[in-house]
This record gives structure tokens, C-alpha cells and sequence, in this order.
């Protein structure tokens, strides 16, 4: 029986699923469709609408898969089901570990443990928001959910029984190609071991803007920033990059954001702001969760 007190959102059978789908179905599908249609169809397609379409082709092929048949509110019936009214009627969170709706559940927020992985949570809206995609996480007087995020990582600490370097502590938000869940959900976790080299490596080479990281993170091309700040209260990842890229704006649900705490020579404390963008035809779905280590072993000795 599954403990009530934690929910598994379905992503680490994700990993498999994207895996498969871009070893299987990119090479499969979408080879008929290079081979195909390319000589056909696609001469005469722009860009945009021969990626819609191979991307339907895709999502046609992983609907039939047990991940994509997971309910995808599940999340949802979890936050607004049980945690907010037994908080509201009992001033008990459960199965959360915490919510926030001092501010009205329009403005609230839930802490929950992920049952995948030793320590990872998942903080959430109490709002019905769908994701990085939602209009709504660029509303004026949105709630800044990560902010929110980056303050609950003590939780984090607290299951793994030690500190966490600030360079190893990691949010996620997974693309809308890259869930399995349509309730917004930061992952909130330690970080790979390779990919916390990769960052410390480069970290002079990441500057104020969105520019090109210098290297592939788990296999895939992803832009980074610098956020010289301590904290995320007056720097919302959403915002950095809808208003400093107008076509991410445009196609909010194809991006992934991952901030990375880190600390910045001549600077101090701030954050790596990580971005990608989902490439389907090149098995790229946009999880920046796959940065993340749900084992923490660059932290646990």
C-alpha cells in the first residue's frame, strides 16, 4: 500500500518513457517521416508546423504507453482533494507536508514528498495551474513558486540528515512534453554529480543574459544565465524567461527551467538559470528533472 503521505508523480517511469520514445519512436516514426515525408510533405512545411506535427505523431505513440495512461490529475486531486481541506478544516496539512493559503488558495501553495526518490519534494499551486505553459505563472501578482521552492529545500535536508551545498541543491519544472502530470509541480532535489562538474567547470562562461551553455547537460543543449542574487524573491524563473526571450513567451510549454544555487566570485551567493528546449525529433522531450539525482549521492557520502 502506498504511503498517503507521499505520491509519486510518474516521472522516474518518465526517464524510461522519453528514453524509449526517442530510441523506439524517433527512430521509428519519425524515420518514416524524415524518409517519407520529408521528399513529400515537409519541402513545403515551415519549421513550426513540421514540428507540430511530428510532435502529435509522437505524442500519438506515447499515449499508448502505461505512463501517459496514469491519470494526469492526480496531483491535482491530491492538493485540492486533501491537502487544502484538511487544512482548512484541521489545521493539518497531511498528506502534505505543508500548505501556505494565508493568502487565499488562489495564492497558495502546498509542500509534498515525492514517494520517488530518498529526499525529493514537490511544491505546488493551490490554484488549478496546469504548468510552465499556464498564463497564469505570468499574471500580474503571480505567486513567485519558486521562490517559494528554494525556502522549502530545508525539507530536503532535513530527510537526507545533513546540509546541502548550495551548489548541489536544484528546482526543476518539466516541460509540457516532459510530464506526465497537469498540476505545475517543481521538483525540489539534490543534483547529478556530473552535471554539478559541468556547472562549476563553466561558471565564468555563465553571464546576465540567456546565452548557449557550454556544454551538453545530460545529452542535451541547454542556455544558461546568472541570477546575482541570494534569493529568488524578486527573480522569478518564469519571468527571466518570458520577458528576456519574447519567442520563449510564446511557447512557454516547450521550455524547462532548472536553478541551480551556486556561488559567484567577486559576487557572492545566486543561482544558475538553466533552460532548454523540447526538440521531439531529436528525442529531446524537455526534462530538466533529469539533472536532478533522486539518490542525492553527490551529497550522501
Amino acid at each position: 500500500m502506498r504511503n498517503p503521505g507521499r505520491f509519486r508523480t510518474g516521472l522516474g517511469r518518465d526517464a524510461f518513457v522519453v528514453r524509449a520514445l526517442a530510441k523506439g519512436v524517433t527512430k521509428g516514426v519519425t524515420r518514416g517521416l524524415t524518409r517519407g515525408l520529408t521528399g513529400r510533405v515537409t519541402r513545403g512545411l515551415t519549421g513550426g508546423l513540421a514540428w507540430s506535427l511530428a510532435g502529435a505523431l509522437i505524442w500519438a505513440c506515447a499515449a499508448a504507453t502505461p505512463a501517459a495512461a496514469a491519470d494526469p490529475s492526480a496531483l491535482w486531486k491530491i492538493v485540492n482533494g486533501q491537502c487544502v481541506p484538511n487544512q482548512q478544516a484541521h489545521n493539518d496539512p497531511a498528506p502534505c507536508a505543508r500548505v501556505d493559503i494565508a493568502d487565499g488558495v488562489a495564492k497558495g501553495w502546498v509542500a509534498l514528498k515525492d514517494i520517488h526518490g530518498i529526499a525529493q519534494f514537490l511544491l505546488m499551486p493551490t490554484a488549478r495551474i496546469s504548468g510552465i505553459e499556464d498564463p497564469a505563472v505570468l499574471a500580474p501578482g503571480a505567486t513567485n513558486y519558486f521562490d517559494r521552492a528554494w525556502q522549502e529545500r530545508t525539507r530536503v535536508e532535513a530527510r537526507l540528515h545533513t546540509a546541502v551545498p548550495r551548489d548541489a541543491m536544484t528546482l526543476a519544472i518539466n516541460s509540457a512534453f516532459g510530464r506526465t502530470q497537469d498540476q505545475l509541480h517543481i521538483h525540489i532535489d539534490c543534483i547529478r554529480a556530473d552535471i554539478r562538474a559541468a556547472i562549476a567547470a563553466h561558471l565564468d562562461a555563465v553571464g546576465d543574459a540567456w546565452a548557449p551553455f557550454p556544454v551538453p547537460l545530460a545529452g542535451h543543449p541547454y542556455r544558461a544565465m546568472r541570477i546575482t542574487q541570494p534569493t529568488l524573491a524578486a527573480s522569478d524563473p518564469f519571468r527571466l524567461l518570458a520577458e528576456k526571450d519574447p519567442a520563449a513567451a510564446a511557447e512557454m510549454g516547450r521550455h524547462t527551467l532548472v536553478v541551480v544555487g551556486a556561488t559567484f566570485p567577486g559576487s557572492g551567493e545566486g543561482f544558475v538559470l538553466l533552460d532548454d528546449k523540447a526538440d521531439l525529433l531529436a528525442g529531446d522531450f524537455a526534462s530538466g528533472e533529469v539533472l536532478q539525482d533522486h539518490d542525492c549521492k553527490a551529497v550522501l557520502p
